[in-house]
């Protein structure tokens, strides 16, 4: 019987009605006879509401402290949708991330996945239990708890999915894939069937908020094919895997101060994609910074801050 892991995000599990939602994705699966293995994030905004109540109490940095506090959103999110699930007749099992047998280095707030001890949650498999994992926590040797960092949801999903050796990893959101640029700010972006790693490292270290990098790296290193899926529909989403393809352009992300990245296979060899940029930047009369072509990314930095019609301007070009 094929594993699936699933992660869902903090605007996924926001209220009972989205739980709901997600509960029942996780039933379609399962009834495909799938083991299934489901990680959390908190729920809505949980976190940042935890971390300024922090900031209130004490002005003074207490790393362990915060990290004790912090693990508490993706607990409630995994007890509730636990509950949900066995009311609705499926067993269901809630795990911290201790639990899980995730084991972190001793840094705080960004600890880094040493080993995962898998006998806890593939036992619990084998009783046919969908098991629910806090994400974005762990536990370091001295038995204390740590956090991963923003976006940690993501690698504990992809992490257990390589140990388990599962079949696929699924990141829902309320993003349906990986677009050619922001959709939110472009109307005509496109989604995108599939995605290299190598382009998912480059489009999520340029601020694209698809994926957490470290997951991505996670799921290059032990080949974990990684879907990104909406929790609200049922469209296909975007496939990031170890895919060789022919070279093209994939996505132009751009950073909130002033950079544009334009990302592909083999991009390094597109000259006629550099000419048409750096014309834009003439036209417009743009001011840059940096200028740099890697083998699968031009970025170009600019003196001041430039404003999304110039993103929409470089993405109908290309």
């Amino acid at each position: 019987m094929d594993t699936i892991v699933l992660k869902f995000g903090g605007s996924s599990l926001a209220d009972n009605e989205k739980l709901k939602m997600v509960a029942e994705k996780i039933i379609g699966l399962y009834q495909k006879n799938h083991n299934i293995v489901v990680v959390v994030s908190a729920q809505g905004k949980t976190t940042d509401k935890l971390i300024s109540e922090a900031k209130e109490l004490s002005s003074i940095t207490q790393d362990r402290e915060m990290d004790v506090l912090l693990s508490t959103g993706e607990q409630i999110s995994t007890a509730k949708l636990s509950m949900l699930l066995n009311q609705m007749g499926y067993r269901a099992v809630s795990l911290t991330g201790w639990q899980a047998g995730i084991y972190t280095n001793n840094t705080n707030q960004n600890a880094t996945i040493k080993w995962i001890d898998t006998a806890r949650i593939k036992r619990e498999l084998e009783k046919r239990n969908i098991v629910i994992i806090a994400g974005f926590q762990g536990m370091n040797e001295n038995k204390d708890i740590t956090t991963l960092g923003r976006g940690g949801s993501d690698t504990t999903a992809v992490a257990i999915s390589a140990a388990l050796g599962a079949k696929n990893c699924y990141i829902f959101s309320d993003v349906d894939g990986v677009y050619t640029t922001d959709p939110n700010k472009i109307e005509n972006a496109k989604k995108l069937p599939a995605v290299s790693y190598e382009e998912m490292l480059e489009i999520s270290s340029e601020g694209a908020k698809v994926l957490h990098n470290r997951c991505v790296e996670i799921g290059e290193k032990f080949k974990v094919p990684i879907i990104t899926k909406s929790t609200f529909n049922n469209r296909p989403g975007t496939v990031i895997s170890d895919i060789i393809e022919e070279n093209t352009v994939k996505s132009i992300v751009k950073k909130e101060v002033s950079r544009i990245s334009v990302i592909g296979n083999g991009i390094i060899r597109n000259f006629s994609i550099i000419k048409k940029i750096l014309e834009i930047v003439e036209e417009n009369k743009l001011e840059m910074l940096e200028f740099n072509v890697t083998e699968s990314k031009i970025s170009v930095t600019f003196k001041t801050e430039v404003n999304d019609e110039i993103l929409k301007k470089i993405h109908e070009i290309i």
